[in-house]
């Protein structure tokens, strides 16, 4: 049975698969390509396998095409070896000194292509707008479960990105508890009352040492603490809580920006693979909201 179980040493909370452990057999890991995760050339993601999947959860569909089968665009599928059940209630336990969770939660993949072998600089602004409100779309719904308290929303692309498919795609987590990861947003509005990305952005405008490309609703800037080489966010100028109020308007010029960006990240840095999360506040939780301002966070 998955659990959640927390680091000591860290004070994380860490997902562990029990009954998905790599075996001997598994190592090495293929460095050279995805053939381990792609057998044969045969692609579960790819139009006419939706068979191979599990049962849609939403879909963006041509010409009233039916559900899980040829004809989408853009397609989210619960993620078939997710350590995560939304069922029943959160559990915890205790083992001496060590805690647990049970594995209450969900995990979904948005395919984001019918297409293999192309990746997210290269699609049109247009279905960059329709998998960002796919995100969108999901984020709202998981949100209303009042069991999950945070969304976690990420794109692993590339082999030393984490991504064990070749498919382009990304990923949605709710979890049953808020991960301590951010904790310096909600330290820095206890003590001062602000926001810390209104702070910041008001710091980098006028600094401007750091600033990549501002755009009336974004600012792309190269974090003070930068954790990896490259590391950028993309942060809305205008103080906004959860990444589920974004608007059209603003999708339609993130959807631009990331195309830009992620093409010329990828074009300076001889294409490696990144990471792309966004990062928004918890939900169903009592946190007060001006201390949360939803943002990107890409690191190659």
């Amino acid at each position: 049975m998955p659990e959640l179980r927390r680091d000591m040493v860290r004070d994380k909370w860490v997902v562990i698969a029990t009954d998905r452990a790599l075996k001997p057999n598994d190592f090495p890991i293929n460095k050279q390509g995805m053939q381990n995760a792609e057998f044969n050339g045969f692609c579960p993601f790819c139009e006419g396998n939706e068979s191979f999947t599990p049962d849609e959860i939403a879909a963006c569909r041509q010409n009233g095409s039916q559900a899980n089968l040829p004809g989408w665009q853009v397609r989210t599928i619960p993620n078939k070896f997710s350590a995560f059940q939304l069922e029943g209630v959160l559990e915890k336990e205790h083992a001496g000194i060590y805690s647990s969770y049970n594995g209450l939660g969900k995990h979904e993949v948005v395919v984001e292509t019918p297409e293999h072998g192309i990746d997210l600089h290269q699609y049109s602004p247009e279905r960059i707008e329709m998998i960002i409100n796919m995100l969108k779309s999901r984020y709202n719904e998981l949100s209303k479960d009042e069991r999950i308290k945070y969304i976690h929303m990420y794109k692993n692309s590339g082999l030393f990105a984490g991504a064990s498919l070749g498919h382009s795609h990304s990923q949605i987590v709710g979890l049953p508890l808020v991960p301590d990861e951010n904790g310096g947003i909600a330290r820095h509005f206890d003590q001062t009352g602000h926001c810390l990305l209104c702070d910041i952005i008001e710091q980098e405008l006028k600094d401007q040492q750091r600033v990549i490309y501002e755009t009336d609703n974004y600012l792309l800037i190269c974090p003070y603490a930068s954790r990896f080489s490259y590391e950028t966010w993309i942060v809305p100028k205008k103080h906004t809580t959860y990444f589920g109020e974004i608007n059209d308007k603003q999708i339609s010029e993130l959807a631009v920006i990331l195309k830009q960006f992620i093409s010329a990240m990828l074009a300076c840095l001889h294409d490696p693979s990144y990471n792309m999360v966004i990062v928004s506040a918890p939900v169903n939780v009592n946190n007060p909201t001006g201390a949360y301002h939803w943002y990107i966070e890409i690191s190659p």
